[in-house]
């Protein structure tokens, strides 16, 4: 039988656990005129970013979304994206042909961030701005009641990226029905929207991924596993509802879960979680914030007052404390705050002190 659970990059699980997060962006997306343009999902390594973007690209690309006017393109942010979109909108018959200028000669800069927008020409060659080109066919979808839904997984502040977000934004200014979801780590979609002359990036909505609900991890599992009820919350308790240690339990119990114990099991997914994800979110944390969280290892909540008592640097604890929170590292309620991601602790302890 094959195994229901997967830990594969970017590749939507057959067992998929809806959030509210994907079910919101998809109704906002689905009105005449949504009210936000542009989504930035972020969150802690695994916590299911990716998969989010995909669930949400997978719905606007079904024929019934497509009867509705929507095109979805996904982009990498490493190689030229206007030069992407352009080659994909061309392939869907949305792009003009390129016209002819003999002899022609231009460079362009892009709203001040010292990048050119794909400009070729030469003496006998075909003149093209791939801006422009694109800035007519989204005038032309739009007019034609089109909607186009770009999709970009780990976006970073390369050059690229920002010469795209420069153009989006004008985009948006004029009014075309395009959209945008991005995914990245908190860092990372920082840095972007820090960029000059890119408001509407940050200004956009954040959406940070939240902890899969425990009553559907555990009926997943019950129908997956083939557990009982209390066995199946069990299981789903242990993940703390991180979307990474949802899907590689499921893996070990459905290979080992007849074969040997409950805590072997744990073991094992200590081991995975430490080798794939935990060493390198303790890696990007800095040290301030690496501080922070070894002082939370001594109990499942800690109060604000006692770990303050703990700091050197006491006033600067609602700063670390939010760069966590941000970071999907911890969890905070009233005067109380905790580590978010199972058997985190125990990797500090082991490996971060």
């Amino acid at each position: 039988m094959q195994i229901p659970f997967t830990t594969t990059f970017s590749k939507i699980p057959n067992t998929y656990i809806k959030t509210s997060q994907s079910v919101d962006i998809i109704e906002n997306f689905s009105y005449d005129d949504p009210s936000e343009s542009v989504y930035k999902i972020t969150g802690v390594r695994g916590s299911g970013k990716t998969v989010l973007l995909a669930k949400i690209e997978e719905e606007f690309n079904t024929k019934e979304r497509e009867k509705e006017g929507w095109t979805v393109c996904s982009l990498t942010v490493n190689r030229d994206m206007l030069m992407q979109l352009a080659a994909l909108l061309n392939k869907k018959g949305l792009l003009k042909e390129k016209t002819k200028n003999k002899g022609a000669s231009v460079s362009a800069n892009v709203l001040g961030t010292g990048a050119t927008v794909g400009v070729s020409a030469s003496k006998g060659d075909d003149f093209f701005d791939v801006g422009i080109e694109l800035d007519e066919a989204l005038k032309n979808m739009t007019a034609k009641g089109k909607k186009l839904l770009i999709g970009v997984d780990e976006v970073s502040k390369t050059k690229e990226m920002v010469v795209f977000a420069a153009e989006f934004g004008k985009w948006l200014r004029e009014g075309y029905a395009v959209y945008l979801v991005c995914t990245g780590l908190y860092d990372n979609i920082e840095q972007l929207a820090n960029v000059k002359n890119l408001t509407f990036f940050r200004r956009a909505t954040t959406v940070k991924t939240e902890p899969l609900n425990t009553i559907r991890m555990a009926e997943a599992y019950k129908q997956q596993l083939g557990v009982e009820p209390e066995e199946a919350r069990k299981l789903a308790a242990v993940t703390k509802g991180y979307a990474y240690a949802f899907q590689e339990l499921g893996i070990l119990y459905f290979k080992n879960g007849k074969k040997t114990s409950f805590d072997n099991i744990c073991a094992d997914l200590k081991t995975e979680l430490f080798a794939y994800a935990y060493e390198k979110i303790w890696e990007e944390l800095s040290e301030e914030d690496r501080g922070l969280a070894r002082l939370l290892t001594d109990a499942e909540d800690n109060k604000r007052e006692n770990i303050m008592a703990r700091m050197d640097k006491p006033k600067n604890y609602s700063v670390y404390r939010d760069r966590l929170i941000k970071r999907g590292i911890v969890n905070a309620r009233q005067a109380y705050i905790s580590l978010a991601l199972p058997f985190f602790a125990e990797y500090i302890k082991e490996y971060g002190m």
